[in-house]
C-alpha cells in the first residue's frame, strides 16, 4: 500500500473542479478574520474544521458565503490564490482549471471584478515562475443571482477571456435554478467563441444535465452523479463523451452518496462514461486531490494503469490548445513511465 501512496503522491496530475474559496485553508481563513474582525464560530483550526461539518447543501453553501465575506481586498485574493498554487504544487498538479464566483465577493464585500481578477493574475504569474504550477479560472455565476445579474457575469467573463479567464460556469442550488435562467449568458460567452462549463445533475436530477447541455452546450458536466438515475442520460453521455467531474467525498459529504462504495464513479467508468476525478472544495471537505485518488483507489481496488488513464483523462478534458495537451501528455506519459518502473 505504501508504494501505492507514493506513487499517486508523486505522479503529475491536472484538475479540472475545484473553487478557489472552497480551498481557502482554516489558517487562512483565521487570519482574514482577525484582520477584519469577524466572528466565526470557532477561533482555532481544528475548531473551524470541526464547523465545517455541512447538514447539507444549503449549510454548505451559508459556510461558503461566510469565507467569501472575508475576502476584502485585492490582497486577500491574492494570497488565497498564492496559497492554492502552493498546495496543488505540493501534489505535483500541474494545472488546474479553477471555478472562481467573484459576483459573491461584489455582493458580500464590494470588492469589483476587474479588482479580484488583477489580484487572482498576480498570483498565477508568481505561480508559474516561481513554482511551475499554472491555473486558468471558469468565472461562475451562482444559480440563485436574477437573470440579469448573470448577464453581468457573463460580460465581465467575456471581457477577460484570453486573460486568466477560460470558460464561464454556473454553480450553486440547482432546485428552482436551471440552466435555462441564465440562457442569455451563455449565449453572450458562446457568441464571444468562449466555452461554457456547468455544474448539473449534483443536487437534482439528470434533466439538469440535458439542459445544461441542450442551453449551454457545457463542454464538461460538474458532477453529473444523477445521471445514474436515468439509463437514457448514461447513454447520451456516454455516447457524446462529454466528461464528468466527479468529486467523492465532496458528495459524501453534503449527504449525497452515503459512502464510497455507493458512489456511482466506477459505475459510470465500466459503462463507458468520460470520468475524472477531482476535489471540488479541498479545504472545507478536509481532502485533496491525492487523498481522492487514494480514496478512490482502496474503494476499488484501482491499478497503477487505471490512475495514471484518470490522470490522462483530466489532460484530455482541459480548454487548453490540443498542442497544449499533447505537449502535457507526453511530458506526463515520461514521468509515469519512470514511475510505473520504480
Amino acid at each position: 500500500m505504501d508504494r501505492i501512496k507514493d506513487f499517486i503522491r508523486e505522479m503529475p496530475k491536472v484538475e479540472l473542479h475545484v473553487h478557489l474559496e472552497g480551498s481557502v485553508q482554516p489558517q487562512t481563513l483565521l487570519k482574514l478574520a482577525e484582520r477584519y474582525h469577524i466572528t466565526l464560530p470557532a477561533d482555532d483550526i481544528e475548531g473551524v474544521r470541526r464547523w465545517y461539518t455541512f447538514r447539507d447543501f444549503s449549510h454548505f453553501l451559508k459556510i461558503y458565503m461566510t469565507i467569501s465575506g472575508c475576502l476584502r481586498q485585492p490582497e486577500d485574493i491574492e494570497l488565497i490564490t498564492r496559497d492554492f498554487l502552493v498546495e496543488q504544487g505540493k501534489q505535483n498538479i500541474f494545472y488546474s482549471e479553477v471555478t472562481f464566483t467573484p459576483y459573491n465577493q461584489l455582493r458580500n464585500t464590494g470588492l469589483e471584478f476587474h479588482e479580484q481578477m488583477d489580484a487572482v493574475n498576480r498570483a498565477r504569474k508568481w505561480g508559474e515562475e516561481e513554482l511551475g504550477v499554472s491555473m486558468a479560472v471558469i468565472v461562475d455565476i451562482p444559480r440563485e443571482i436574477s437573470p440579469s445579474e448573470g448577464d453581468r457575469v457573463a460580460a465581465w467573463a467575456v471581457e477577460r477571456y484570453g486573460n486568466g479567464v477560460i470558460a464561464l460556469g454556473l454553480g450553486g442550488p440547482e432546485e428552482d435554478n436551471p440552466p435555462g435562467k441564465f440562457h442569455s449568458a451563455f449565449d453572450r460567452v458562446r457568441a464571444a467563441g468562449m466555452p461554457c462549463i456547468l455544474h448539473a445533475g449534483e443536487t437534482v436530477g439528470p434533466d439538469s444535465i440535458r439542459e445544461a447541455i441542450e442551453v449551454a452546450a457545457t463542454r464538461r458536466i460538474g458532477h453529473g452523479i444523477r445521471a445514474a438515475d436515468d439509463r437514457e442520460m448514461m447513454d447520451d453521455l456516454r455516447e457524446r463523451q462529454i466528461p464528468l467531474e466527479m468529486c467523492i467525498t465532496s458528495n459524501i459529504c453534503l449527504g449525497l452518496v452515503p459512502s464510497p462504495t455507493a458512489h456511482p464513479f466506477q459505475q459510470f467508468s465500466d459503462y463507458g462514461l468520460y470520468v475524472t476525478l477531482n476535489s471540488d472544495d479541498p479545504a472545507m471537505f478536509n481532502t485533496t486531490l491525492a487523498d481522492e485518488f487514494l480514496l478512490g483507489q482502496r474503494t476499488w481496488n484501482w491499478s497503477r494503469d487505471t490512475i495514471k488513464q484518470l490522470v490522462l483523462n483530466a489532460v484530455g478534458a482541459t480548454l487548453l490548445p490540443e498542442d497544449d495537451k499533447e505537449e502535457m501528455r507526453d511530458a506526463f506519459e515520461t514521468q509515469f513511465s519512470s514511475l510505473i518502473k520504480d
